[in-house]
C-alpha cells in the first residue's frame, strides 16, 4: 500500500470512528488503538504535505494560531425568532398561520438548546466554511474552529446534494463547562458563568489549539439549499442524519398546537435530566413550501417560533459564608446552603462574588435565601426572604484576615475584590502560581499536577520558581508517585523550559494583570527583562494598552527585593530571557493603531498586520476616534465602514498601504 492510499484507508477509518464516538455515542475501537491511527496518519501526513486535506482528522487537534475572522454575508439570512412564554401566545401564533393559508399543516417540536448558533457549507460531502449568525447578514468565518469540533463531520457519507448548507448549534455539556470550570478555580480564576457564553467565547478564539481543547458539541436543526431531499423539515433533518450529522432524537411532529404544548410541557418538567441546557422549545411549521408561502418579517420568519421556559428560582437557608483563596490572593465568599434541587441538580454551594454583593444583600448566616440557576451553571445567591429572618441575626462582618494564613486583607480603590497580601507563605496561593507557572500557556512543563505540586512544597523542596530548576532524580525518586520514567520525562520538560520565550516567562510569574496580550505587549516595548525592572509608573502607562492599574502593578512587582532575586536565580539557572518577537524593520507606522478589514489581494490579512508591527504601528480590532487609519480590502463590513466615514477615519487600499511602507 502507498502512503497516498494509507493515508485515504486513515482518513476514511478515523472519521468513522470520530462518528461513532461522538454521534452514535458507539466506539467501536478504544482510545489507545484511535490515538495510535491518528499518529500514523500525522506522520504520514508530515512525510507527504502535499497529500494532506484540508479536513484531514489532524485537523481536529488544533495547532494554529488566526490572524483574525473574515467577514462572510450570509446566502441565507440568519434569522432570530420570535419569543412567546405563554400558552396562550402560542395560540395566537397558530392562529395568524392559519389565516396566511388555506393549507394544512404540521409542527415540528424541537429542544431550543442554550449554545451559539453557526451555518456550515458542504461541497461534494466536505465541510467548506462555517460562520457565525453575527448581525444575521453576515457572520465571522469560524472555519478552522468549528474543524476541531468532534461531532460535527468533515466529510460526509450517503446521497447527500451536491452543495447545501445546514444550520446548527454549538453548546458545552454541563459535565463539560463543571470540568472546565474546575480547572479555572484550581487555577484561582473566576469561572464560567455560563454554557452560551462559553461556547460563544470559544468560537472567537485565535488560538485554534485551545479551542481544540474544549468539549464543544454541536446539534444541527436546519437544512437549506436548492436540491434538499425533501419539502419536509423533519424528513430532511431524518436524511442529514444518514449523512453523518449529529441530530437529536428528542423532535417530534405535532398535528395541533395543542399537541406542541403536550411537548412543552414535558420537556419543562424533564429538562434536567438533560446532559445539557435548554431554555426553551422552538416551533416550526414542517412543510419547506409553505414556510416559504407564510415568509418573514424584517426580523423573524412567520412560520417559527420559539417559547421561552421561566428562570428557576428555589429557597433554602444559608448555613455559613465561607472564603476560598485564588492563584492571585483574591477572596471569594461562597455561600454554604442546606441542600436543595434546582435545574435538576442539588446545590449546596453558591457564589456571593465579594463584599459589595454582601452588603448589597445584607445576606447573613441563618437567612432564608433565593438561589437562581436560569441558564447558569453556577448557582447564585439573587435574595433574601427577609420575613423568615432571626430578630436576632447579626449584619456579616466580611472577612479581615485570609482563611488559610491568617494574613490581614487588603483591598484597593478600585478593586471589588479583598485580596490575601501572603503571597509567598499562603499555602493555596504558592501551590496556584507554581501550577500557573508551568501551564502550557506559560513555561509548559509536564508532568506535574496540583498533588505532586502540593508534595514539593510539603517536602520543601520547591518554595519559589527557581527551585524547580534545582530539582534533580535523587530528590524526587523517593517520592510518592514518582516512578523513574515520570521523573525522567519531568526532568526533561523542566529542561526544555528553559527555551521558553520571555514573554511567556512573563505571563509565567503571575503578575496581576499580567495576561498573554499584555506580556507581548511588555517584551515588544522594553525587549528585555531588566528594561522592564527599571521602568517606572510614567513610562508604562504611556505605552498603548497599558493602563494605570497594570502599570502600578508592574512597578509593585519589581519593587519586591524577593522578585528581583527570583529573576536573577532564574537567570543563573540557564533561563534564557530572549523576546520571540521580531524586531522592527522601520518606525514608520510608529504611534499608529490601525484598523485591518476585509480581504485583500497580494498579501493576506496576517501577513498584512505582521507588516505593521515591523514598523511599528499598532493592530487594534475596532475602530474608534484613536484609530489612525483603517486598511480595507475588499468586502470590509459595511458598518464598519459606516462608522469609519462617520468618524472621519482615514481608509487606505492595500495599494496605497504597500505604498507608504516602500
Amino acid at each position: 500500500m502507498t502512503d497516498q492510499e494509507r493515508i485515504a484507508f486513515l482518513t476514511e477509518e478515523l472519521h468513522l470512528h470520530n462518528h461513532s464516538y461522538y454521534v452514535l455515542d458507539s466506539p467501536r475501537i478504544s482510545d489507545f488503538e484511535f490515538d495510535k491511527l491518528l499518529a500514523e496518519l500525522k506522520s504520514l501526513e508530515d512525510a507527504n504535505p502535499h497529500l494532506i486535506s484540508v479536513n484531514s482528522p489532524t485537523k481536529r487537534v488544533g495547532g494554529s494560531v488566526l490572524d483574525g475572522f473574515k467577514t462572510v454575508q450570509h446566502k441565507y439570512p440568519m434569522l432570530s425568532l420570535g419569543n412567546t412564554y405563554s400558552a396562550q401566545e402560542l395560540q395566537d401564533f397558530d392562529t395568524k398561520l392559519r389565516k396566511l393559508t388555506d393549507d394544512d399543516f404540521e409542527y415540528v417540536c424541537e429542544l431550543k438548546y442554550d449554545g451559539v448558533s453557526i451555518s456550515l457549507t458542504y461541497q461534494d460531502g466536505e465541510l467548506t466554511q462555517a460562520v457565525t449568525r453575527g448581525d444575521g447578514i453576515q457572520g465571522d468565518d469560524v472555519t478552522a474552529n468549528v474543524r476541531t469540533i468532534k461531532s460535527i463531520p468533515l466529510k460526509l457519507t450517503g446521497d447527500y446534494p451536491a452543495k447545501f448548507e445546514i444550520r446548527g448549534e454549538i453548546f458545552l455539556s454541563i459535565s463539560g463547562l463543571e470540568r472546565m470550570n474546575k480547572l479555572r478555580i484550581e487555577e484561582g480564576l473566576e469561572p464560567y458563568a455560563n454554557p452560551r457564553n462559553t461556547a460563544s467565547g470559544s468560537l472567537k478564539l485565535l488560538d485554534v489549539n485551545t479551542v481544540a481543547k474544549r468539549p464543544l458539541d454541536c446539534y444541527m436543526y436546519y437544512l437549506l439549499g436548492d436540491n434538499l431531499p425533501s419539502n419536509q423539515h423533519y424528513e430532511n433533518l431524518q436524511k442529514a442524519k444518514r449523512w453523518g450529522f449529529k441530530v437529536p432524537s428528542e423532535i417530534k411532529k405535532e398535528r395541533t398546537i395543542n399537541g406542541s404544548l403536550d411537548f412543552i410541557r414535558k420537556w419543562e418538567i424533564q429538562r434536567h435530566d438533560l446532559p445539557y441546557e435548554i431554555d426553551g422549545i422552538v416551533i416550526k411549521v414542517n412543510d419547506t413550501n409553505l414556510q416559504e408561502e407564510m415568509g418573514f418579517t424584517a426580523k423573524t420568519p412567520r412560520w417559527a417560533i420559539s417559547y421561552k421556559f421561566q428562570s428557576e428560582q428555589v429557597a433554602t437557608r444559608l448555613n455559613e459564608i465561607v472564603y476560598q483563596v485564588g492563584r492571585t490572593g483574591a477572596i471569594t465568599p461562597v455561600a454554604n446552603l442546606e441542600p436543595v434541587k434546582l435545574a435538576g441538580t442539588t446545590v449546596k454551594r453558591a457564589s456571593l462574588h465579594n463584599a459589595d454583593q454582601i452588603a448589597k444583600l445584607d445576606i447573613r448566616n441563618g437567612d432564608v435565601v433565593y438561589v437562581e440557576k436560569g441558564g447558569e451553571i453556577i448557582p447564585k445567591v439573587v435574595g433574601v426572604e427577609l420575613k423568615n429572618r432571626d430578630l436576632f441575626s447579626t449584619r456579616t462582618i466580611y472577612a479581615s484576615v485570609c482563611p488559610s494564613c491568617d494574613a490581614d486583607l487588603i483591598r484597593k480603590e478600585g478593586d471589588a475584590k479583598h485580596y490575601c497580601p501572603n503571597s509567598e507563605a499562603c499555602t493555596p496561593q504558592v501551590a496556584a502560581k507554581f501550577e500557573h507557572f508551568i501551564s502550557r500557556k506559560a513555561m509548559n512543563i509536564d508532568g506535574l499536577g496540583r498533588e505532586k505540586i502540593e508534595l514539593l512544597i510539603d517536602k520543601d523542596l520547591i518554595s519559589d520558581f527557581s527551585d524547580l530548576y534545582n530539582l534533580n532524580r535523587i530528590d524526587l525518586l523517593p517520592l510518592e508517585r514518582m516512578a523513574e520514567r515520570s521523573v525522567d520525562n519531568l526532568m526533561l520538560a523542566i529542561e526544555a523550559s528553559k527555551k521558553a520565550s520571555l514573554e511567556r516567562l512573563l505571563f509565567g510569574l503571575g503578575i496581576r494583570y499580567i495576561g498573554e496580550t499584555v506580556s507581548k505587549v511588555l517584551v515588544k516595548e522594553f525587549k528585555t527583562i531588566d528594561a522592564m525592572i527599571e521602568a517606572d509608573f510614567e513610562t508604562l502607562v504611556a505605552i498603548d494598552e497599558i493602563g494605570a492599574k497594570i502599570a502600578e502593578s508592574v512597578v509593585d512587582w519589581f519593587s519586591v527585593q524577593k522578585n528581583i532575586d527570583l529573576i536573577n536565580a532564574l537567570k543563573l539557572s540557564g533561563l534564557e530571557f530572549k523576546s520571540s518577537i521580531r524586531a522592527e524593520l522601520s518606525n514608520k507606522l510608529e504611534g499608529m493603531r490601525i484598523v485591518v478589514s476585509g480581504t485583500f489581494q497580494q498579501y493576506s490579512r496576517r501577513e498584512l498586520k505582521k507588516m505593521i508591527e515591523d514598523h511599528g504601528g499598532n493592530n487594534v480590532g475596532s475602530i474608534s476616534k484613536n484609530t489612525t487609519f483603517v486598511l480595507a480590502g475588499d468586502n470590509m463590513g459595511a458598518r464598519k465602514k459606516q462608522k469609519a466615514e462617520d468618524l472621519e477615519i482615514l481608509i487606505v487600499s492595500e495599494r496605497e498601504f504597500l505604498e507608504k511602507l516602500n
